[in-house]
Formats: structure tokens, C-alpha cells, sequence
């Protein structure tokens, strides 16, 4: 079955060619040229991923990211004239996966949905689960599902790949350009900045006092580094 891309932007041209290419790719594409209609597509479609531009003449991206998040997971790209890194960092802050300054190129966004699809299909499979602190934090790699306190819980693409890198590797201390390169790859275009605001989201999510957290560690100076004590999953 074909993955469906909803696209949201108020230029006409541009929509039609980001529509043009995705659909030579294989993609059933959906567009909305304003905020409201964006997410009335979004709870009728369900898509599996959105392409997003920050300015639109009704409701801002960052808003419609925002209420997004409160009840889905689905990758986000977010689309901006915005050149300024503080514009970027609120945006991941909300939880986006990936951004695109304009003008771009409809070849680099099509390799950027490729390449977040391939991340979030969790292709390379690990067949068992990281299990941690007697079973407070388990991470199915299988599944790509996190669970505390067995619940389960919400996170992003780019939320559950971080972990991911640092749980896996428990003993060693990675800077942020190393997170970058781990977790996304080359295709990454943000600030390494935007690391502490994926950061900070993970912590609300898995640590119970994120002044004292037991998970996700600060390094000062380097980076960070994961504190859990793994135990495998029976």
C-alpha cells in the first residue's frame, strides 16, 4: 500500500510541483493550501507523513505542529523562508523531524521523506528488547514502540532514534554533531542545537524528575550519555 503524504502550503505552484514529484515516486499526496484545511485532511486522511510550511494566512505551522503532536507520532517536515536558527530550534522544540529552508530543491525533499521513511520503517531489525532500570524503560526495536513504566508512549521520529543511539550505547559519551551523524545521517540540515531541544523533549517523556534525570545524563562540556542499566527483556 501506497504511503500517503499530506502537503500543506498556501503556494499553489509549489504545491503542484511537490505533488508532481512525490506521486513519480509512488506517494498518494494530499494538499491544503491553509492551516484548516490541513488538519481537517489530516483527521479524514491519516497520513503517514506531512510536509508543513511554517507561514500560512490562517493558522501558523508551529500551531498546527503543535496540535499535531497532541495526538500523533507521524513525521513532520517543515517547510520556511525562516533563515534564522531560532526559528528552527521552536520548531523541533514542537516536535518537527526535519526542515527545508525555501527556495529547495523537489529532489532534496523527496530524498528527505525517503530518508525519514527508511528510519521510522526500522528496516535493520534487532529481534529483542532493551529493557532497563528492572523493566522501568523498555525500547522494542522491533517495533520501534517505548514504554515506561509500561505504558506506552509517544515519540517522534527523530525522539525515538536519539534514544535509540544513546541506550545502545550506554557507556560512551556522544557529542552532538556524534547524534547527528548516528541518528539521522547525512541528511540532517539543522543546528546541532536542535539536539538539546529533542533532548529536553525526551526527558518529559521517559525521566520521572527531569531536573534529575536518570536516563538521559548531560555531559558537560562533550555532550551526553545514557545512564540506564539494561537487562534483557524476557
Amino acid at each position: 500500500m501506497s504511503k500517503k503524504i499530506l502537503v500543506i502550503d498556501d503556494e499553489f505552484g509549489l504545491l503542484e510541483v511537490v505533488q508532481a514529484y512525490l506521486q513519480k515516486e509512488g506517494f498518494d499526496v494530499f494538499t491544503a493550501a491553509n492551516g484548516k484545511q490541513g488538519l481537517l485532511l489530516f483527521s479524514e486522511v491519516k497520513p503517514d507523513f506531512i510536509i508543513l510550511d511554517l507561514m500560512l494566512p490562517d493558522l501558523s505551522g508551529e500551531d498546527i505542529c503543535k496540535s499535531i503532536r497532541e495526538v500523533s507520532n507521524v513525521p513532520i517536515l517543515m517547510l520556511t523562508a525562516k533563515v534564522h536558527e531560532e526559528s528552527r530550534i521552536s520548531g523541533f522544540e514542537l516536535g518537527a523531524d526535519d526542515y527545508l529552508t525555501k527556495p529547495f530543491s523537489p529532489r532534496e525533499l523527496v530524498l528527505r521523506v525517503k530518508s525519514i521513511f527508511k528510519r521510522v520503517s526500522g528496516i535493520e531489525k534487532s529481534e529483542h528488547i532493551l529493557n532497563y532500570n528492572d523493566g522501568d524503560l523498555r525500547i522494542n526495536k522491533d517495533t520501534r514502540e517505548v514504554y515506561k513504566k509500561n505504558q506506552l508512549i509517544t515519540l517522534t521520529p527523530n525522539e525515538y532514534d536519539i534514544l535509540l543511539v544513546l541506550a545502545s550505547n550506554s557507556k560512551y559519551v556522544f557529542t552532538r554533531d556524534q547524534i547527528i551523524e548516528q541518528a539521522f545521517g547525512y541528511m540532517f540540515s539543522g543546528y546541532n542545537r536542535t539536539i538539546d531541544s529533542h533532548i529536553k523533549n525526551l526527558r518529559k517523556k521517559i525521566e520521572d524528575n527531569v531536573s534529575e534525570p536518570c536516563y538521559i545524563m548531560t555531559v558537560y562540556g562533550i555532550g551526553y550519555r545514557f545512564g540506564g542499566n539494561n537487562h534483557e527483556a524476557s
